[in-house]
């Protein structure tokens, strides 16, 4: 069984109604995505504050921690409580976290809605992370995790304003993370890896905004060597992509999508000749 800390259970609601007039004049009760400030703080050190749904406030904290690699495994962190009242999440660590100045005294304003920060250099220890190469993905088993996304009941669907992120063991979802911001959803999605005990080296990681340099790099640091994103990428994003060795794919809706990277893990079924 998977180690877990300390934990409070405190999600806040996902939408909330309000009123809005529509073009004809006439009040619509309308719901739109929750948006709090969440304090993290470390053994009573203020480290940031998060912009956040709220849905998944301690896989969220515990996620940001691992993909920022101030901590290095779950094991090292005691307790994870938030309090709402003061919008802070207070994580209690074993040992402390070695160098933790250090480690946050550079900070990158990292791009997209509900704007995230990453600590220390984006490229760390990137040339040590090695991906599976054994893993294979057919275009078929793509298609259907395509389409149990778009069957996904989700907050995006009521409210939209949101970035929803999924882990899939081949086209099945494991877990299913919506946030205002891409980042905070792949850190909750780590941070959920984490409390159960869940290996990346064999899963997908599907997300609905752009395929960000950031991205790449968390998804890597979670052992994970397939992305896929309904959206488009960037430069750096290629490039990281590249370099790590991940299989990066985006455009994908429906049965459409454009191969970037790590061609050799997608499987395409051949195709009869007339």
């Amino acid at each position: 069984m998977a180690y877990k800390p300390e934990l409070t259970q405190s999600a806040r609601p996902a939408t909330y109604t309000v009123e809005a007039r529509d073009e004809s004049g006439a009040l619509v009760p309308t719901p739109i995505a929750g948006e709090h400030p969440l304090t993290l703080y470390v053994d009573k050190k203020e480290l940031v504050t998060i912009m956040t749904l709220g849905a998944a406030p301690e896989a969220l904290a515990i996620g940001f921690l691992r993909n920022q690699r101030l901590v290095d495994s779950i094991e090292e962190i005691v307790a994870v409580q938030v309090d709402w009242e003061v919008n802070a999440v207070a994580v209690t660590t074993r040992n402390g976290l070695v160098d933790l100045d250090r480690k946050t005294q550079k900070r990158t304003a990292t791009t997209g809605c509900g704007q995230g920060t990453v600590f220390g250099d984006l490229m760390q220890d990137i040339e040590s992370i090695r991906l599976d190469d054994q893993v294979r993905v057919d275009e078929e088993t793509l298609f259907d995790l395509l389409n149990a996304v778009r069957l996904h009941e989700s907050i995006y669907k009521q409210a939209g304003a949101v970035h929803g992120c999924a882990l899939a063991r081949g086209a099945e979802i494991l877990a299913f993370v919506e946030d205002v911001g891409r980042h905070n959803a792949v850190d909750a999605i780590a941070g959920w890896m984490w409390l159960e005990g869940i290996d990346g080296s064999d899963k997908i990681f599907y997300t609905t905004g752009r395929l960000t340099s950031e991205m790449v790099i968390k998804a890597a640091q979670m052992r994970i060597p397939v992305l896929v994103s309904r959206s488009g990428l960037t430069k750096m994003g290629h490039e990281v992509a590249t370099q790590v060795g991940i299989t990066m794919i985006g455009r994908a809706v429906n049965r459409h999508y454009l191969l970037f990277t790590g061609a050799h893990r997608l499987v395409k079924k051949a195709r009869a000749h007339a």
